[in-house]
């Protein structure tokens, strides 16, 4: 007999073909992006929820100097990118080049 667990929707992890199109998503043109990513993946990506997901996605829509501007706290998520899950995402991605 299984136990079903309630899981909020924001906490469900991603599945494994949704992880291998993020992957290619967020190839890069510039190394020092590719290296912030490459250590993200390989901390979180057995525990990446879709919440997470989603942040990553919005972080890629970024241009490679915006976000690498973001990466180096240059700048900080402001307007449509000042919300939970992106801020989230940053800050994992920042841990994760220490």
């Amino acid at each position: 007999m299984s136990v079903a667990v309630d899981m909020k929707p924001e906490d469900e992890l991603i599945d494994e073909r949704a992880l291998s199109k993020l992957r290619w998503r967020c190839r890069r043109g510039l190394l020092e992006n590719d290296l912030f990513i490459e250590r993200f993946f390989n901390a979180y990506a057995d525990s990446l929820t879709e919440v997470q997901a989603e942040g990553l996605r919005v972080l890629m829509d970024l241009a490679d100097n915006d976000l690498l501007d973001l990466l180096l706290r240059r700048k900080e998520a402001e307007g449509e990118l000042d919300r939970p899950d992106v801020q989230e995402v940053l800050s994992l991605l920042r841990t994760t080049s220490a």
